[in-house]
């Protein structure tokens, strides 16, 4: 696995916690150079430390990918430090917790589309010039959210079905540039990101609404991301559940609805 991470230059989105961090840190034993991305700045700086102190070079760069001139700064800093783009990371994202008929403000779902969707896109666009020159990867972290709709994430749902669309219409684009795209579609995986859902008022819930001893650690989830983008694949869809899900959307869509609306009550993956 190392020699294939080594001396390659990879911006992460979203580092400084959950799955972004933790792919950091793993891949900053294989010799990969960093290039990390959050809002976060102190706990981006930790991650960072810890990176070094695995041996890896790292920059840091306060980043909210909602916003563009952000994300451009970012990958300016990046070719500032390393000169050349192998892997971009769009990890970062926000969810939410609430039905759509209780939800009290709107602006919700534009917060949540800037955040996963148009952030995946300003990131890749101002990296794709590199991205070209080195014949990288791009990787799209998602979410099975982004393979089926699940209730109290109309939102979420919306924008990880853009980034799917938008990814798998730039992979064909890209065909001829040797830019392969890698999509990640992981299932409820332990992190903060659910503590940090926004709730019907648009406010942070602060509690997690999913027994977390039931998902899978992020420490594995990283493991199987890293393998899939060592192999460059198409896709990866986490977990036998939601391969068998997305088998039985094929034949019994109503079903897996049914399946997706117990899981969601009853607090279970």
């Amino acid at each position: 696995m190392k020699e294939k991470f080594k001396d390659k230059v990879i911006v992460i989105t979203g580092a400084s916690s959950g799955i972004g961090k933790e792919l950091a840190v793993q891949l900053s034993k294989f010799g990969a150079k960093l290039s990390l991305g959050a809002r976060n700045e102190k706990k981006l700086q930790d991650v960072a430390e810890e990176c070094e102190n695995n041996g890896a070079e790292v920059i840091f760069v306060k980043t909210d990918v909602s916003k563009k001139e952000e994300c451009k700064n970012l990958i300016n800093e990046t070719i500032k430090k390393f000169g050349k783009i192998d892997i971009l990371v769009n990890n970062a994202g926000i969810t939410m917790w609430a039905r759509f008929d209780e939800i009290e403000d709107l602006s919700i779902f534009e917060k949540i589309m800037r955040v996963n969707y148009l952030g995946s896109v300003y990131c890749t666009y101002y990296a794709l010039p590199y991205l070209k020159k080195s014949k990288g990867l791009i990787v799209g972290i998602s979410s099975l959210t982004g393979k089926n709709g699940v209730p109290t994430r109309t939102a979420y749902a919306a924008s990880k079905h853009a980034m799917a669309g938008f990814f798998d219409s730039l992979r064909i684009e890209l065909s001829d540039y040797g830019v392969d795209v890698t999509m990640i579609y992981p299932g409820f995986v332990s992190t903060d990101i659910r503590k940090n859902a926004l709730g019907k008022d648009g406010k942070p819930l602060g509690e997690s609404h999913i027994k977390e001893s039931g998902v899978m650690d992020v420490e594995t989830c990283a493991k199987l991301i890293i393998k899939a983008m060592a192999k460059r694949k198409r896709e990866l869809v986490m977990g036998m559940k939601g391969k068998i899900g997305l088998f039985l959307k094929l034949f019994f869509p109503s079903l897996v609805d049914k399946i997706a609306k117990k899981a969601i009550e009853s607090g279970k993956t």
